[in-house]
């Protein structure tokens, strides 16, 4: 055996663990070279793990023995090293690190595993995202990866205690199950056993859940998987978790308050944010102040509805717009703090007409009172002036300040004054992110919209949404143009992005069959998809409700990343890719042949 070698492979202790208290201690670290430094006479060896590194000493009178060939170790090998902690010279300690009051004097060693020449350096930064998820699994050695899966980790154990305190159970649901409307594709699986039939991966519990309230489970959670073959962006990925959780006898309050007990919980843990009194906003009063029903609050802009005032202004244009059943919002922006130049704005106009508006008309006043306007000589300045004033809330305009009007169908002006929103709020640097997070619940939704191509209604959220009590009776009696039908559905959001989103569910029969014959679903149509649902609501159901949090959602907001690749140990592609494993991949010719399936294929390389 040779004399380096360590004749009792046990760990004990972890790279990071090794503080002053093990001064004078024999110790063992296992883990991945981080860095070598060749000095002659001394080597410096930084072992990492999950938890730091270390740094390592091999001094001369160990690199005499010529079965020592520790410089040649290349980086994250895998050694294990047993050896004696000293205390570090005064000025050689690294205060930056938990372990840097002392070091490892290395008197055996073991290389475990070696590693060739690396792809990238672990924590490098700038690696492409190509090549960051090809090698996946060196990425996730990095010291944020680690931190992200432990807080995650952490996270998990907060909220399945949580939950378990306020009497929610943990019950799994099926992956494989039945294909339903839940608002995306199915990721389908074909069946062996049942030649032409096949499950779908579940694109998340909701039927499953409702069936367990049916089931007198009470009160239930789960950290579910789901799935959707939908097109992805920075925050989705085909397959995801939710935090699921369900209430029999609840009301929409009952799922705010437990979720916003989560949110102080894990805010103050992980944030050290103390979250109070979390505001609630209509979601028609969403759109129009925001133009989403996904608000930042930490952007003070807002759109002001300015059809009342225009109304009977003379100016044919506007006038027209609100004949058609348009709109004409209103943007002010002051500009006290940092000014805009009239090169932008124009450039933001062209901006607009991308987006599908005609233009929009823009008031500009000075430091000095000076005012310009797009419109010219078009409209009298005194009523351009008392457009703005109303448009800031101000009586009286002292500052300078620029005012932002669109006019036209009302959804394209709402969504053209989101992009004006945000794109201000970061141009001007109006967002506070150095303080709180800012949440807020979003509630009375529309229960159904109108498809005018089709003619035909189909569900704003999901087909199991219980209309609000005033509106019920008129979908009972499929009186659904008489005016706009609000659900009980609500979204938890939280600096612009949606965190959560629930409902309360239907309960009774007669009213989901009502929501069904709203959708135009033909009887054989429900009774395939739905018919042991609605058998299962003839037995007794109870009124309930619930919530689903999107987990990678969370830890995004908890981490502050902008990727939800970060946040996942082996993300796919923005086109669905696994470039590690070449996913999704041709299968086995029998396999097909098993299942009795016959394809055309279109070939793909995903090196």
């Amino acid at each position: 055996m040779k004399k380096n070698f360590i004749t009792d492979l046990k760990r004990s202790h972890y790279c990071g663990e090794l503080t002053k208290k093990e001064i004078g201690k024999t110790v063992i670290i296992m883990g991945w070279v981080k860095r070598v430094r060749d000095h002659g006479q001394i080597i410096f060896v930084d072992v990492r793990d999950k938890t730091g590194y270390t740094q390592v000493i091999f001094e001369s009178d160990f690199l005499k023995n010529k079965e020592c060939s520790i410089q040649q170790v290349g980086m994250e090998s895998v050694v294990a090293i047993q050896g004696r902690v000293r205390q570090r010279p005064t000025d050689m300690i690294n205060f930056e690190n938990p372990t840097g009051e002392v070091e490892l004097v290395a008197e055996h060693y073991t290389v475990l595993s070696l590693a060739k020449t690396l792809p990238f350096l672990i924590d490098d930064s700038s690696v492409s995202e190509s090549l960051a998820l090809k090698y996946r699994y060196l990425g996730l050695r990095s010291s944020r990866l680690q931190k992200y899966l432990k807080l995650s980790h952490d996270v998990y154990q907060v909220i399945r205690q949580q939950l378990s305190n306020k009497k929610f159970i943990e019950v799994a649901t099926p992956i494989l199950y039945k294909a339903t409307p839940e608002g995306a594709r199915d990721f389908l699986v074909p069946s062996r056993q049942y030649p032409g039939s096949v499950y779908a991966l579940a694109q998340s519990p909701q039927i499953l859940k409702q069936l367990l309230m049916v089931g007198g489970v009470d009160r239930y959670f789960q950290l579910a998987r789901c799935f959707r073959d939908e097109d992805l962006r920075s925050d989705r990925q085909p397959e995801f978790t939710q935090i699921d959780l369900e209430m029999s006898f609840a009301s929409e309050k009952e799922i705010r308050d437990i979720s916003e007990h989560l949110v102080q919980i894990l805010w103050r843990k992980f944030k050290n944010q103390n979250i109070t009194n979390i505001p609630y906003l209509s979601y028609h009063t969403a759109k129009m102040e925001y133009g989403t029903d996904k608000p930042d609050l930490r952007n003070p802009l807002k759109l002001k509805d300015l059809s009342k005032v225009v109304k009977d202004s003379g100016w044919r244009i506007f006038e027209q717009v609100l004949e058609e059943q348009g709109a004409v919002y209103a943007l002010a922006l002051p500009l006290a703090k940092r000014d805009i130049s009239i090169t932008r704005v124009k450039k933001l106009s062209e901006e607009v007409k991308e987006l599908g508006l005609g233009g929009m008309l823009w008031i500009k006043r000075d430091a000095s009172g000076k005012q310009k306007s797009s419109a010219g000589r078009k409209v009298d300045p005194a009523l351009l002036k008392s457009w703005c004033t109303f448009a800031s809330g101000l009586q009286v305009l002292n500052e300078p300040y620029i005012v932002f009007i669109l006019a036209g169908e009302v959804s394209h002006v709402q969504s053209t004054g989101q992009f004006l929103i945000n794109t201000l709020g970061q141009e001007q640097d109006l967002i506070d992110k150095t303080g709180l997070d800012q949440f807020v619940w979003i509630g009375e939704f529309p229960l159904l919209k109108y498809d005018i191509n089709n003619e035909t209604w189909d569900a704003c959220h999901h087909p199991f949404v219980a209309p609000n009590e005033e509106d019920a009776e008129l979908l009972l009696n499929q009186n659904l143009k008489e005016r706009e039908l609000k659900a009980q559905a609500y979204d938890l959001v939280c600096n612009g992005q949606e965190l959560a989103s629930g409902s309360v569910r239907i309960h009774q029969l007669e009213m989901q069959q009502a929501v069904f014959q709203a959708l135009s679903m033909k009887p054989e149509e429900i009774k395939q998809k739905f018919g042991f649902f609605l058998e299962a609501l003839e037995y007794g159901a109870p009124p309930h409700a619930g919530i689903a949090w999107g987990m990678e959602r969370l830890l995004m907001l908890l981490t502050g990343t902008k990727y939800i690749r970060d946040v996942l140990p082996f993300p796919k592609t923005a086109s669905g890719v696994c470039l590690m494993s070449s996913t999704p991949s041709a299968p086995d010719p029998n396999q097909f042949l098993s299942l009795g399936i016959t394809t055309i294929q279109d070939k793909k390389s995903f090196k």
